[in-house]
């Protein structure tokens, strides 16, 4: 369901019927009638309607983290915050930007619209700007040539249902440093699950990884679970006109409570 085009729907229907009885409708009836309840309904919801639109549009967005691609920064259950004025004020639902703002930075945790089906919000770590040359080699990330800092956190002793052992460490990139988990003996790339897309030409895939050149409005994201996530290594760029904006607060996550007021970093 395409929430922001409903909420936009109820608000439209509510505003035209409000002032359609206040010009035209309530002339007709007298001063001692009530209103009908389609008018009554209206009047009351449409502020109500009107106040969450705007903060859900240009404030702020809540999201639910649905997958473990970004292990171990989100967890799966959390539930986000998204600040929708970061990266500039767009139109709601056909997120053309009216103002222009900030630009996403590397490092920063976007949540944007997936370029396969845009009906679907996906969520994963900027890596690349425009121009940017970025490669994975070997599981040795690189951005124009210069190899990313990293610290090793140790092995993660924990084992998911393929008994692969996890490890954990430390990614500087600019000034942003997180947590990256990989899996041991797990290639960097899966040469048959990368696709078709706009821009590949740009790309290099070879058994050991592979290397991209960034178009122009574009970005390359990977997801902090590096060995579980789908991301740009294998549907490409994300469009600048497909950006929501920057995850920021995780608010509530039922299966673990000392997750609520964690930063996004």
């Amino acid at each position: 369901m395409n929430f922001p085009l409903v909420m936009l729907s109820l608000l439209v229907l509510t505003a035209t019927i409000w002032v359609l009885d206040r010009i035209l409708l309530s002339r007709y009836r007298d001063s001692d009638d009530k209103d009908p309840w389609w008018v009554e309904y209206s009047k009351s919801f449409f502020p109500v309607i009107l106040l969450v639109f705007c903060l859900r549009s240009f404030l702020v967005e809540p999201f639910k983290i649905p997958s473990g691609s970004m292990i171990p920064t989100l967890k799966i259950g959390d539930f986000i915050l998204v600040n929708k004025f970061t990266y500039g004020i767009r139109f709601p639902v056909l997120n053309v930007k009216l103002v222009e703002m900030n630009l996403p930075q590397r490092g920063d945790v976007m949540v944007f619209k997936y370029p396969v089906n845009p009906k679907i919000d996906y969520i994963k770590r900027v890596i690349g700007l425009p121009g940017d040359e970025v490669s994975y080699i070997n599981k040795k990330l690189k951005i124009n040539g210069q190899n990313i800092v990293i610290k090793a956190l140790g092995d993660d002793l924990e084992r998911d249902f393929s008994s692969q052992r996890k490890k954990r460490y430390y990614e500087t990139i600019d000034e942003n440093t997180f947590k990256v988990q990989v899996k041991e003996n797990v290639p960097p790339i899966r040469l048959s699950s990368v696709r078709s897309f706009q821009g590949r030409e740009n790309c290099t895939f070879e058994r050991s990884g592979f290397s991209c050149k960034i178009p122009e409005n574009h970005y390359f994201v990977l997801g902090d679970n590096r060995d579980s996530s789908s991301d740009s290594r294998y549907w490409g760029f994300v469009p600048e006109k497909n950006i929501v904006g920057k995850a920021f607060f995780v608010w509530w996550n039922f299966n673990d409570f000392k997750r609520v007021g964690t930063r996004i970093m």
